[in-house]
């Protein structure tokens, strides 16, 4: 299929004041004059087709699924096969469901079939919950919206479900998922985790108008964990489980205890090792002994297969189709790690002849090859930046600055802009799901300002501090930090690199900064893409006074791995971004 992203016309606003961009402004070549501004373009996404996948020969339809005579009967002695929550043909197996780079979600089925999944686009997140009502049907299906809006469509199929349920102010949570039924009552339950690292579970009523009760706080601390995924059972006992990644890589397993005090019991390690995976993936009982199988993709793409031994580990892996084959998925539904959108999808790069270039993320820690974005030389001169999406589209835009006007995607927004020097949009700093820009005077002072979500205007500035001055980039776009919020880094003169991590607060938009290194003065560019392997944290690349451009992936909170040489020749841009 050939995914592309299209950025949405933006109605234009005339009393705002606001900036945007993922690093400093571009400095137009002084013997041109600044082009006028350009409306949106089309970003090519390289093409995926879902390859087949191996896993284990599944039997017939589960004996003793979720709903039937004979889980009823099994309940009653503790033993039971939990229904998948994903089976999106009817065929007992579960199946994936996936957005694409388009923002589009497709489905791949266990038979290897699926399609374009019409039930709604766009979002940040997909959890399949199975089926809710109890009633005949497909399974249900949750969709979380880049500015918190959670909805539920029902009765899906591969390429197709009815609208039933929405809420709001979801945006609260950095990761939802679920681990299937928590409370003997055939219902998949909701798990969500917090910006500050509580848990809290979500029963499922049954009801397709208000399907969760009240939530119940488990407790604080699961900021530790980078990955959270689903399980069922793997211990024998009827109740479902999940797992939880630590950033150093070990695995951990919470086995539930049919007890609504305390539904998980206390963790046990499964092993090490886990961190050579971007997101891992529930495939709910594959062969129908009880257990649940995972999906974990490694760096390169390659999906690794592990089925549940009944006791809380993992047997031996297997190579479940390949090498690279599932490279090109930025979110799997039911996927263990933080979701990210409304962030980067890739670089813009112009060259010195005023000609704009697109590198895609292809969630194996590489860019795309360069598609041209735009006419030729049509950027010559263009004061641009990169930033963040502003609308609900999934998709990043661009401002610029002519004539002392701001434009988004080539549609004014207001005037008045000279007296800035540094744009930078990384996102939701004001905890309100929508994306929200940055804007540095020429005194040094830093001001948010809050989008509207529809790219069409933003609040009054708030004052975040001076002093700002001192970095000669500030770059953003998405999580360094590990709690789902957006955050900065920001590079001295000298060369030193910080991250801002940010609050989830307008008035107080960051918190104390972290030092992540020296030396980065190195870089002529400095450059935020968003997240370029797929675990949900932000990276960050480089480009040496040589042309060879470098990628530093976020290995942990705040934190950033070895650099990593992606190629060569990317002095001939003189902006990136």
């Amino acid at each position: 299929m050939r995914s592309a992203h299209l950025t949405r016309a933006r109605l234009a606003a005339c009393t705002a004041l606001v900036l945007s961009a993922g690093m400093l402004l571009a400095t137009p070549a002084s013997a041109d004059r600044p082009a006028p501004p350009h409306p949106a373009v089309e970003k090519p996404a390289a093409d995926f087709t879902p390859p087949p996948l191996t896993r284990p020969v599944p039997g017939t339809a589960r004996a003793g699924a979720a709903g039937t005579a004979e889980a009823d009967g099994a309940a009653a002695t503790g033993s039971r096969v939990p229904a998948p929550l994903s089976d999106f043909d009817g065929d007992g197996v579960s199946d994936l469901i996936y957005r694409g780079w388009n923002g589009n979600v497709y489905t791949a089925t266990a038979a290897g079939e699926g399609g374009v999944f019409s039930a709604g686009s766009l979002p940040k997140d997909i959890v399949p919950i199975g089926n809710q009502d109890a009633v005949g049907g497909g399974p249900e299906v949750l969709m979380l919206s880049e500015q918190g809006a959670l909805t539920m469509y029902a009765d899906a199929t591969p390429t197709s479900a009815a609208y039933a349920w929405q809420g709001k102010g979801w945006q609260i949570y950095n990761k939802l998922f679920s681990p299937g039924d928590v409370n003997d009552d055939n219902l998949a339950d909701l798990l969500a985790r917090d910006t500050a690292g509580n848990l809290w579970l979500y029963y499922a009523t049954g009801k397709r108008s208000a399907p969760f009760s009240a939530r119940v706080k488990l407790g604080p601390g699961w900021n530790i964990y980078d990955q959270l995924v689903g399980f069922g059972d793997n211990n024998s006992d009827g109740w479902t489980d999940f797992y939880a990644r630590d950033t150093a890589g070990t695995l951990w397993f919470y086995a539930g205890t049919a007890d609504k005090s305390r539904p998980f019991a206390t963790r046990v390690s499964v092993g090490p090792g886990w961190n050579i995976y971007n997101t891992i993936i529930p495939v709910g009982d594959d062969n129908g002994d009880g257990s649940g199988e995972l999906l974990a993709r490694d760096a390169k793409g390659t999906f690794w297969y592990y089925t549940g031994k009944g006791n809380g580990t993992l047997a031996t892996r297997i190579q479940a189709g390949s090498v690279g084959g599932w490279e090109g998925v930025p979110q799997f539904g039911g996927a263990s790690n933080n979701p990210v959108a409304a962030t980067k999808e890739g670089v813009l790069a112009r060259d010195s002849a005023g000609t704009m270039f697109w590198y895609g993320s292809r969630t194996n820690g590489y860019l795309t090859a360069r598609d041209q974005y735009g006419d030729s030389g049509g950027w010559r001169g263009a004061d641009y930046t990169h930033l963040a999406s502003l609308d609900p589209d999934n998709s990043s835009d661009i401002a610029q600055l002519f004539d002392n006007g701001l434009y988004i995607d080539g549609v004014l927004i207001g005037t008045g802009w000279g007296v800035y020097n540094a744009l930078v949009g990384p996102g939701d700093l004001s905890g309100d799901g929508k994306g929200d820009l940055l804007a540095r005077d020429r005194s040094g002072n830093l001001y948010l300002y809050q989008g509207n979500g529809q790219s069409t205007a933003f609040a009054t500035r708030i004052k975040v501090g001076g002093g700002w001055g001192s970095f000669n980039k500030i770059v953003g776009a998405g999580d360094y930090t590990g709690d789902g919020r957006a955050d900065i880094a920001a590079r001295t003169s000298g060369g030193d690199l910080y991250v801002y991590p940010g609050t989830g607060v307008a008035a107080t938009p960051f918190g104390a900064r972290k030092w992540v290194g020296s030396g980065w003065s190195t870089y002529t560019k400095l450059v935020a893409p968003g997240d370029l392997n797929g675990d949900g944290k932000g990276d960050l690349l480089g480009v040496a006074s040589n042309g060879d451009l470098y990628s530093y992936l976020n290995t942990a909170p705040g934190k950033f791995g070895n650099r990593n040489r992606l190629g060569p020749g990317f002095q001939i841009y003189n902006a990136m971004s």
